[in-house]
């Protein structure tokens, strides 16, 4: 992330995302395959580091071995080729996305940090600072499903909607996002216009 000003002065927050060049590997139609999406590669990979049936998957459509397979739902009347090169270019700045991204991993976390629980009392012989008191009715005898409690925190799946573009460098195919999107540095995200 970082941040850009307007004319007005104004600091905008943003985040920079490497965008492509991506290549359609499969283009997957409801007549062969029951559904219409296309099958999206990005980065290419060593040989070396891939196994013989992607390997095969690739050679037969006359392409490089890829690092990342994604696949994205299209309409059955959009046009998109085997072999075809996304760009940046499809996006137009002031356009609203839908970025998928696997947020960071925090491990095991208590409520107070996973849940936003309040804690209880710091003084006045309190024993029971960070834990979730209750959990939960007194006569069921059992723990209802959807229980706050400790757990895994993060490494999930997030969607964020309705991001907009501000700008894009189609030379090193960059696109500039308002805000934040889910993940790491250098974490890997699907990006798709807003419906």
């Amino acid at each position: 992330m970082t941040r850009i000003f307007t004319d007005s002065g104004q600091a905008v927050p943003v985040t920079v995302i490497e965008a492509g060049p991506c290549v359609v590997v499969q283009r997957k139609t409801p007549d062969r395959d029951g559904y219409s999406a296309v099958q999206v590669g990005f980065e290419e990979a060593k040989r070396s580091r891939t196994n013989s049936p992607m390997t095969g998957h690739f050679e037969s459509r006359g392409l490089r071995p890829m690092k990342y397979l994604r696949e994205f739902r299209v309409e059955a009347d959009e046009q998109f080729e085997e072999g075809q090169q996304l760009t940046v270019e499809m996006f137009e700045p002031g356009q609203k996305v839908t970025v998928t991204g696997t947020s960071k991993g925090r491990g095991f976390a208590g409520v107070i940090k996973r849940h936003g629980f309040r804690g209880g009392p710091a003084s006045h012989g309190s024993k029971v600072h960070r834990s979730p008191m209750s959990a939960g009715a007194t006569d069921a005898a059992r723990v209802f499903p959807g229980q706050r409690m400790p757990g895994h925190m993060g490494n999930k799946k997030v969607t964020v909607k309705g991001l907009q573009i501000i700008e894009i460098d189609a030379e090193h195919n960059l696109l500039v996002v308002k805000g934040a999107v889910p993940g790491p540095n250098g974490g890997l995200v699907a990006i798709k216009p807003t419906q």
